[in-house]
């Protein structure tokens, strides 16, 4: 997804998509399919390191690269809001703190996560 398709994409009648989600696809190369595809059937489901969040991850393995896409959102009734996505290398641990690249965490602070968390 290139940035002009960013900016195009407009929030639908189940989703509604953060800037910083819509960049860090943007930055991932992942298409907001891709992205509905994970939050639609999840291979894991953990608790979001934001307040009242959950992340959700499914595998994107190739025969020469394992690799986890990951999103991170928060339910509105039928709607999800999607905060943030990255990709993770490898296989994250089961039952831990969910790792979150240190660039995402960094923007995060930047857009001050208390504004994209409804509370």
């Amino acid at each position: 997804m290139n940035m002009q398709n960013m900016q195009v994409m407009k929030n639908s009648g189940a989703y509604i998509w953060t800037n910083h989600s819509k960049y860090k696809m943007s930055q991932y190369n992942l298409s907001p399919m891709a992205i509905k595809s994970v939050v639609r059937r999840p291979e894991r489901k953990e608790a979001g390191i934001a307040p009242k969040t959950i992340a959700v991850m499914k595998r994107k393995d190739n025969a020469k690269i394992k690799k986890e896409i990951w999103v991170m959102y928060q339910k509105f009734g039928q709607k999800m809001k999607i905060i943030s996505t990255w990709i993770y290398p490898g296989t994250s641990p089961k039952g831990k703190e969910i790792y979150i690249p240190d660039d995402v965490w960094e923007e995060l602070k930047k857009i001050r996560i208390e504004q994209i968390i409804t509370k």
